[in-house]
């Protein structure tokens, strides 16, 4: 029999399983499960619900739907292994982000709708890349080796991912035992281009932070009180614009900062990527690596103040301003929120009232990607990308769960791993899978399960 570990054999699979595959993804587009809005608790409870229908159907006996503390619904599938083979958790997320604006939209956003793009074709849906191509990812491995999966799987789909992932530590801590793994599979990030896989081995973390700025009781005349009494969207301003210095490097003193990976990111590539506008300059100090994947960045991401229509000649009592702070793997959220908070005090202008309420963090995370498991995950990759070396990346959003699995499982190997690349635009309209690359993903996860079970040690 031929080995499953043979690329092409795999391949030749995936072109007979791709139809049905392909067809079970559209069918979790389609449904809302945007877990932010609690209209549609009902949508993210029957993705859950499908998501288990699917794993069930691949003749996995111990599926389970939980929660935790009120949480989302989450799926927990076990298929166990042959004694003495290693443990793989497969990880991703069924809930979706709001899908904004329909009329941003080219096709209806949950209705999958396949289209040319640059670089390839794409399926594009609210939650066709982030994240329920990770569903299907799985799925599609699984379906590959079918009765000749040799290591045990585990799999973890998440209901809350997109709002926060709440409910993760309860739910980590009251199924310790069932989510227990020797190596960790989180399809839940990018490849470095297409056509170019990745190993996200970095990821910023985040404080999030309401500031307000108080400079008078009530709202008062400004032609009577004007040059005389500070109004608060002035204050607001010039405190905003001490957060970063003449350079555009975040000012807020205690801040960690670190190296980066010697990777070329080029100039057109990134404004290309970027969305930038012609002739705007970058900001900061340092390579653009750096300063994506391991500085300090901060924007102010929402204003509460008058509407310029309708607007009166009174001066602004109070303003409002949310704050986005992404920290470098190295710093902790807490030493960040500190920092962050002390510079805000300390630069209040003309004595204004300042008031500064974290809303939430997450904490950055480095992985130390070096290792059997890394070694066979590696080479899987390039096996499926047609030789392509995978790029050991950093990100510079922030995933705070994998802090969490790192946090739980700390003698596992986690792989961070994904279906998205640069184009892709989760989290905004159209947003698009790239239907090659999936189709590579798909193969280099069926290659590493089998790879894992033929001996390769799965050590950190």
């Amino acid at each position: 029999m031929t080995s499953p570990a043979d690329v092409e054999t795999l391949r030749a699979r995936l072109a007979e399983q791709m139809p049905r595959l392909r067809a079970d993804l559209e069918d979790l587009v389609r449904i809302e499960s945007v877990s932010a809005d609690p209209a549609r608790a009902g949508e993210v409870r029957r993705s859950a619900e499908a998501t288990a229908a699917l794993l069930r159907g691949e003749g996995i006996e111990d599926v389970r739907i939980v929660a935790a503390d009120g949480g989302a619904p989450a799926v927990i599938a076990r298929r166990p292994g042959p004694p003495g083979a290693p443990t793989v958790l497969l990880y991703a997320h069924h809930d979706v982000q709001p899908e904004g604006d329909h009329a941003a939209w080219g096709s209806p956003p949950f209705e999958p709708t396949e289209r040319d793009s640059p670089g390839g074709r794409r399926l594009f849906g609210r939650g066709a890349a982030d994240d329920k191509a990770g569903i299907a990812a799985h799925l599609g491995a699984l379906r590959l080796l079918g009765d000749e999966l040799a290591v045990g799987v585990t799999v973890f789909v998440e209901g809350e991912e997109e709002v926060g992932s709440e409910t993760l530590p309860a739910l980590l801590a009251e199924h310790r035992e069932a989510l227990a793994a020797d190596v960790i599979v989180i399809a839940d990030s990018t490849n470095w281009d297409v056509g170019v896989p990745a190993l996200t081995t970095s990821l910023r973390g985040l404080v999030r932070a309401d500031v307000t700025v108080r400079t008078l009781t009530h709202g008062v005349h400004s032609g009577m009180w004007g040059g005389l009494v500070p109004d608060a969207l002035i204050a607001l301003s010039r405190l905003l614009a001490t957060l970063h210095d003449d350079t555009g490097d975040v000012a807020v003193a205690g801040l960690h900062t670190g190296p980066a990976a010697d990777v070329d990111y080029p100039e057109e590539r990134l404004r290309a990527e970027s969305g930038v506008a012609a002739g705007v300059d970058w900001i900061g100090t340092g390579s653009a690596v750096e300063r994506l994947w391991t500085r300090p960045a901060l924007s102010v991401t929402g204003l509460d103040a008058p509407a310029v229509d309708g607007a009166s000649n009174t001066l602004v009592p109070a303003a409002r301003a949310k704050i986005s702070m992404r920290i470098a793997p190295g710093d902790t959220a807490a030493s960040a929120a500190e920092a962050l908070t002390a510079h805000l005090h300390a630069h209040a202008p003309w004595g204004a009232q300042v008031d500064v309420r974290v809303v939430d963090t997450g904490e950055p995370i480095a992985i130390h990607a070096e290792g059997p498991a890394y070694d066979v995950a590696r080479g899987a990759f390039a096996d499926a990308w047609d030789g392509v070396a995978p790029v050991d990346l950093g990100v510079g959003g922030s995933i705070p769960f994998i802090a969490e699995f790192l946090g739980a499982f700390p003698d596992a190997a986690v792989l961070v791993t994904g279906v998205e690349d640069p184009d892709t635009r989760a989290h905004g309209a159209d947003e698009g899978l790239h239907l090659e690359d999936f189709a590579r993903v798909v193969v280099a996860e069926a290659l590493l399960l089998a790879r894992l079970a033929d001996g390769s040690a799965p050590t950190s």
